[in-house]
């Protein structure tokens, strides 16, 4: 008779059943684990022999078989090291075989009977209690876990408790979930000086979610102000926390349980790979376009990162999620972010005008800005030139106008756009994601409007693409109005915001 434990494997955010089955047959003396392990889980059988040692207990003279079902399942990570100790323990009788019934298992295992940390403790809560089981996992990740609701959690710290559990010796409690954090303090938008044409649009953008390009020479406070945009957004949804914190389970990046509702801002550097970006790597992990799921990507020196890096996020920044393609496996991981990047007009940084004006203009500044693909511009909703800051802009005093009083405009916008989706029985109702007949019908264009989109159209200024784009980003400026429906002047200006990201069209800096 075979020993039985659940636990789960994990594809992307999702956690899939896994029974880990262990059965002792006579023969050689050996551990064998089968069931298409990677390397981390075939070395569990060394950490569970280290464990076993450091609670004074040896594994019997017998043949020993774990098996991992279903089998063509890909394995990966040490956190079946707890199922796989539970389950030889229960087949050698230290506890009783029926005391893992109703629970799954997940964690790693030290060398003297600790059980230390594992990521995605909070998805293989949820996958436990949707299969109506309870979650054992390492005492560190109980807060995080605790955060699945109804689950039952149990906690302990190391292999001797849980035995002690068990067989009623030490009765242990149920974790509390983790603190809510409320994250640093936003930076605000009073520091930078001039620029409002800029300040607009990134406004904008945090009303309606929206795709933003800063195009400047350097220090005219591109990555100021995208650093400012967490500062305008609302703080996540209970559901939008949820799926955030799925994600950053999965990835590690979850201490003691605490959760963040503020809204994820991430900033790679120029040189991160493919895989860094949109996941992938040996055990497909989330890249950075799934970490900013619900927040901001912020791409400094746009053209600088590779070419093939960059319109690996052409899909992501349409779908909303990425599809990792493995040889036995497709992972799929959510990416519904709000791309904000920067850019130099050239590689020298002034462009062919103003002050240090390139020499090489306008062949730098087409060669430079080729980097970036035409259909990946076509997905940029606002692209923003920045001329350089004066003196004379940096004598002023401090705006009158910061980052709350924005805030308080883009929450407004938003509350139009949440009452809007109630209205009309969507799942998001956020005007940089709306598409198809509900876009038509959320914007109720004036024929003024509709005249001067399809003039833009027919002068090839737009592609089919940046129509739908340009309606989103109309309605989301009649919704910082306040207006009922979208008319010609809103047009126009979302019109001269897509100006530039049109292919082939060169951006210039003023």
């Amino acid at each position: 008779m075979a020993a039985k434990v659940v636990t789960v494997a994990f594809e992307g955010v999702e956690a899939r059943r896994v029974d880990v089955e262990v059965q002792l047959t006579t023969g050689q003396q050996v551990f064998v684990i089968v069931g298409l392990a990677d390397k981390a889980v075939a070395e569990s059988r060394e950490r569970v022999r280290g464990a076993f040692a450091g609670l004074g207990l040896a594994l019997p003279g017998k043949r020993i078989v774990a098996n991992l079902a279903p089998a063509d399942l890909p394995k990966e990570g040490a956190h079946f090291d707890l199922p796989i100790a539970l389950a030889v323990m229960s087949a050698i009788g230290v506890i009783p075989l029926d005391a893992l019934d109703g629970w799954a298992a997940m964690g790693e295992l030290s060398l003297d009977g600790r059980i230390v940390p594992a990521a995605g403790a909070l998805p293989a809560a949820m996958a436990a209690g949707a299969m109506g089981l309870g979650l054992i996992c390492p005492e560190a990740s109980g807060p995080e876990a605790a955060w699945a609701g109804g689950t039952r959690i149990l906690a302990p710290r190391s292999l001797v408790s849980l035995i002690n559990h068990f067989r009623g010796a030490q009765i242990l409690s149920a974790p509390a979930p983790g603190p809510i954090l409320e994250g640093d303090r936003p930076k605000d938008l009073r520091d930078v000086k001039g620029q409002e044409h800029a300040k607009r649009a990134l406004e904008i953008a945090a009303a309606g979610g929206h795709n933003l390009l800063f195009v400047g020479p350097p220090g005219s406070g591109k990555s100021m102000l995208a650093q400012r945009l967490p500062g305008l957004l609302p703080p996540l949804t209970s559901a939008e926390l949820l799926e955030t914190s799925m994600v950053h389970s999965v990835a590690g990046l979850i201490a003691r349980g605490a959760l963040s509702r503020a809204r994820p801002f991430r900033s790679p550097h120029h040189s991160a790979s493919m895989a860094a970006l949109t996941g992938g790597g040996h055990r497909a992990k989330p890249g950075e376009v799934s970490l900013a799921h619900n927040g901001v990507l912020f791409l400094d020196e746009l053209p600088e990162f590779g070419v093939q890096a960059l319109d690996s996020l052409r899909a992501p920044l349409e779908t909303g999620e990425v599809m990792v393609a493995r040889a036995n496996a497709h992972i799929r991981y959510p990416a519904k972010v709000q791309l904000v990047a920067a850019m130099n007009p050239c590689r020298c940084g002034h462009g062919g005008a103003g002050r240090g004006a390139c020499g090489k203009a306008p062949r730098c500044q087409r060669d430079y800005q080729g980097r970036v693909s035409g259909p990946l511009m076509d997905r940029i909703d606002l692209a923003v030139e920045m001329p350089a800051v004066t003196a004379a802009d940096l004598a002023l005093p401090p705006p009158a106008e910061g980052s709350a009083e924005a805030a308080a405009r883009v929450a407004k916008a938003r509350a139009r756009q949440t009452d809007r989706a109630l209205e009309l029985d969507v799942a998001d109702g956020l005007n940089g994601r709306a598409e198809g007949a509900l876009l038509e019908k959320i914007t109720a264009l004036d024929e003024a409007g509709r005249a001067l989109l399809a003039r833009a159209a027919e002068a090839g200024r737009i592609s089919a693409r940046g129509w739908t784009r340009t309606l989103r980003l109309a309605r989301t400026i009649a919704d910082l109005e306040g207006a009922a429906s979208v008319k010609r002047v809103h047009i126009a200006e979302a019109l001269a915001y897509r100006r530039a990201t049109t292919p082939g069209e060169e951006v210039t800096s003023a």
